[in-house]
């Protein structure tokens, strides 16, 4: 008893000293800087801020929504990890500007939150991430999907055999095209390849990804598909890609993602196994239904519609740079959807189905 009575005093020790500088990197066009800039100010474990803003596009509004914990404003990032040494780096850029950014964060012994896809090639963010691991320092993608109430009951559910075991997926992730049409927007870093890396895929269809292989505790390992633009607009990456997958349990999965609908979104991600079935959709908000033939009836978890996805996994990100907690996920699994994002490009352009390592 005195042990863990011990322990407990630590962790409360740890918790209350637990004052973390962040450092934030932008420039005009990152993407979610409202949303950062409001979980930075809610997080009680981030003590100050530092920012780096190149154009000073994004001070005002750091200013306004963090308040005193905004403490200095630099132009350079590397003079910013220079003179401050944040514990943390969140990093908000376009795709091509994203990996000197994480590099220099990484160089001064930062652990890492990027904005994704953070890169425009798996192949330089691999090399960031073995320069992560080589110091013990974490990169974390802002794939915030993981830690909503219902993916984390679904995953629970999955975990106990639920489902016994996992023989399929089906997934679609929906978004307008309606933004697709507009000057702004074609001109942003985006519509651009060889800045965004890629369209709708690396952009939304990432998160549907991630959490196919997250909630069954799988990789995939071969893809094959198609991915271009279908509504024509003039933007150069795919507003449309359609994607099979084997995974290394077995299962067999689709995904399709594209900018089709006037507005909103249209969501669904099903699974299917030997004892029954779960699924999440835009339709049930906040919601997980599930079927097994254990219980020969459908049940419903909905977890509360006051939730937010992205305080909630910067807070996550956070605590882990502070050593209070594990990563919501790793530099590995970050690396490993980008793999399979850049695998279905491949395949869209050769025709042949792709190997994922």
């Amino acid at each position: 008893m005195v042990g863990s009575a011990r322990a407990e005093e630590d962790t409360i020790s740890n918790e209350s000293s637990a004052n973390l500088k962040v450092g934030f990197v932008t420039h005009a066009g990152g993407a979610h800087l409202d949303a950062y800039f409001t979980a930075l100010a809610a997080a009680e474990e981030v003590g100050s801020v530092v920012l780096a803003d190149a154009d000073g596009k994004s001070e005002t509004m750091a200013r306004n929504i963090l308040g005193e914990k905004l403490r200095q404003v630099y132009k350079d990032c590397n003079r910013l990890f220079a003179q401050e040494k944040p514990a943390m780096a969140l990093i908000s850029m376009e795709a091509k500007e994203s990996p000197a950014a994480i590099r220099a964060a990484l160089e001064a012994g930062c652990h890492v939150f990027a904005e994704k896809p953070a890169c425009t090639r798996a192949e330089d963010f691999q090399l960031l991430v073995e320069m992560a691991n080589s110091k013990d320092l974490y990169l974390m993608l802002a794939l915030a999907n993981r830690l909503n109430p219902e993916i984390v009951e679904a995953k629970r559910l999955i975990a106990t055999g639920l489902l016994g075991k996992i023989y399929g997926l089906e997934m679609h992730l929906i978004a307008d095209q309606t933004r697709l049409t507009k000057p702004s927007y074609q001109q942003t870093w985006q519509a651009h390849r060889d800045r965004a890396g890629g369209g709708h895929l690396a952009w939304l269809g990432i998160h549907w990804l991630d959490l196919a292989m997250y909630l069954t505790n799988s990789r995939i390992k071969q893809v094959a598909g198609f991915a271009g633009n279908v509504g024509g607009q003039p933007i150069d990456v795919e507003d449309s890609a359609a994607m099979s997958m084997r995974f290394d349990n077995g299962t067999y999965g689709t995904l399709t993602s594209g900018y089709y609908l006037d507005r909103g979104y249209h969501s669904l991600i099903k699974i299917w196994g030997a004892a029954g079935w779960l699924q999440i959709s835009r339709e049930m908000p906040n919601s997980v239904e599930w079927y097994s033939n254990k219980t020969s009836k459908t049940e419903t978890f909905t977890g509360p519609s006051d939730h937010n996805a992205y305080s909630t996994f910067v807070r996550a990100a956070v605590r882990a740079s502070a050593g209070l907690q594990s990563p919501p996920l790793t530099g590995d699994e970050s690396l490993y959807v980008l793999k399979t994002i850049f695998g279905l490009y491949r395949a869209a352009e050769s025709g042949k189905t792709q190997q994922i390592e």
